[in-house]
C-alpha cells in the first residue's frame, strides 16, 4: 500500500505500544517517519525496523514538555524529509493515583505538561510548517477519559479532556488551510505495561470493556491511520473512540 507515499509525519511517543504501531503503519503505507520518544534507544528500535522493512525514518530524544524539542521535531523532518505533512502527538504519561486534595502539586504539573502541553507545543510547530507543505493532519491522542472521568486521575482526566478541547480549537482555525485535527479516545490497551498488572486487576479492567478484552496498540492504529488518510477528508475537529465499548453505558 501507497497511501501515505511521498508524505512526511512525525510520531512523538513513538518508541512501544500505541505510538510504535502508528509509526510502522504510517512507514509500511509510504511515509517517510520522524520517530520521537523520550526513549531515544527505544526510537531507534523503532526506525531500524522500518528501514529494515524498506522505509525511511529517523530517531529523535524528545520530552514533548519542552517546546524547543517540538520546534526542533519539525525542523527534522523538513531537513531530513523536504516538508510535514501528517503528525500524531502520542506521548504521555499515567501520573500518580491520588484524590485531588493529596495530589502532589510538581506530579500535577508533569502530567499536564506532557499530556497537554506537549500536545500544544507540538500543533504549535507542526501548524506552521503544514501550511508551508500545502496542508496536512494532526491526531492527537486523547483517552476515554478525554470524555468521562475515573476516580485519583484528576490530572490525567483534566489533561485529556484539555487535548479535546485544544483539537477543536486549532481543527476551526486552520480549516482554510487544508489541515485536518481529530482526537482518538483509546480504551484501555494491552501494553507490557498492563501485562505486569496482578491477574485480579488486569480482570477488572477487561471487565469495564463490553468486548471482554482489552485493546491492542494496532486497533488504535488503525484509526489512526484512517483519520490521517484522504478516506477522512471530511473529518475535523472530532473525538473518535476505540475503546470496545467502556463508555456505551
Amino acid at each position: 500500500m501507497s497511501e501515505f507515499q511521498g508524505k512526511a509525519a512525525i510520531v512523538t511517543g513513538a518508541g512501544s505500544g500505541i505510538g510504535a504501531a502508528v509509526a510502522l503503519g504510517l512507514a509500511r503505507q509510504g511515509a517517510h517517519v520522524v520517530a520521537t520518544d523520550v526513549d531515544e534507544a527505544a526510537a531507534q528500535r523503532v526506525v531500524e525496523a522500518i528501514e529494515e522493512a524498506g522505509g525511511q525514518a529517523a530517531a529523535m530524544k524528545h520530552d514533548v514538555a519542552s517546546p524547543e524539542a517540538a520546534e526542533e521535531a519539525v525542523r527534522l523532518a523538513e531537513e531530513r524529509f523536504g516538508a510535514l505533512h501528517l503528525a500524531v502527538n502520542n506521548a504521555g504519561i499515567g501520573g500518580d493515583l491520588e484524590r485531588v486534595a493529596d495530589y502532589d502539586i510538581d506530579a500535577w504539573r508533569r502530567v499536564i505538561d506532557i499530556n497537554l502541553n506537549g500536545v500544544f507545543y507540538g500543533m504549535k510547530y507542526q501548524i506552521p510548517a503544514m501550511e508551508r507543505a500545502g496542508g496536512g493532519a494532526i491526531v492527537n491522542m486523547a483517552s476515554i477519559l478525554g470524555s468521562v472521568g475515573t476516580a485519583n486521575s484528576a490530572a490525567y482526566v483534566a489533561a485529556k479532556h484539555g487535548v479535546l478541547g485544544l483539537t477543536k480549537s486549532a481543527a476551526l482555525e486552520y480549516a482554510a488551510s487544508g489541515i485536518r485535527i481529530n482526537s482518538v479516545g483509546p480504551g484501555y490497551i494491552d501494553t507490557p505495561l498492563l501485562k505486569a498488572l496482578d491477574d485480579d486487576t488486569r480482570a477488572a479492567l477487561i471487565g469495564m470493556h463490553p468486548v471482554g478484552r482489552l485493546g491492542t496498540s494496532e486497533e488504535v492504529a488503525e484509526l489512526t491511520l484512517f483519520l490521517l488518510s484522504e478516506r477522512a477528508s471530511f473529518i475535523t475537529g472530532s473525538y473518535h473512540l476505540v475503546d470496545g465499548g467502556y463508555t456505551a453505558p
